[in-house]
């Protein structure tokens, strides 16, 4: 079979401000597990989503530096513009932040991007 892609690890200083978040997303993760060190939930597309607290990576690599700037980017297809649109205003609306509000992109998708509680950049795209 050989190497193929099966999970996209995250780590975060806040565990259960990240679930829900990702939640609102729409990411089935199984309830009761705000209190583990380590997180993961099945997306559609068939790898995993894993969160890690920064205290478990730091008990198993000591030497980890926590990055400064971007840690990772995800992209969410939406269904139509107009549930970028809805998504966008729900979470912005629940108080996470937005970077860039939705517009038309010139290649053709409408595009929104959030930032989830780590500062990660969340991009939330439709066909137009």
């Amino acid at each position: 079979m050989g190497i193929r892609m099966d999970a996209i690890g995250m780590v975060v200083r806040d565990l259960e401000a990240s679930l829900r978040f990702y939640r609102r997303l729409g990411i089935e993760i199984p309830a009761g597990q705000e209190g583990e060190d380590h997180v993961e939930a099945k997306l559609a597309c068939g790898c995993r989503l894993m969160w890690d607290k920064v205290e478990l990576v730091r008990s198993i690599d000591p030497g980890w530096v926590e990055p400064v700037g971007q840690r990772i980017g995800l992209a969410f297809r939406c269904d139509s513009p107009a549930e970028v649109d809805a998504k966008y205003a729900e979470l912005t609306g629940l108080g996470y932040a937005g970077h860039m509000e939705p517009w038309d992109a010139f290649w053709g998708q409408r595009y929104a991007v959030l930032l989830d509680p780590d500062g990660n950049k969340v991009d939330l795209f439709a066909p137009l």
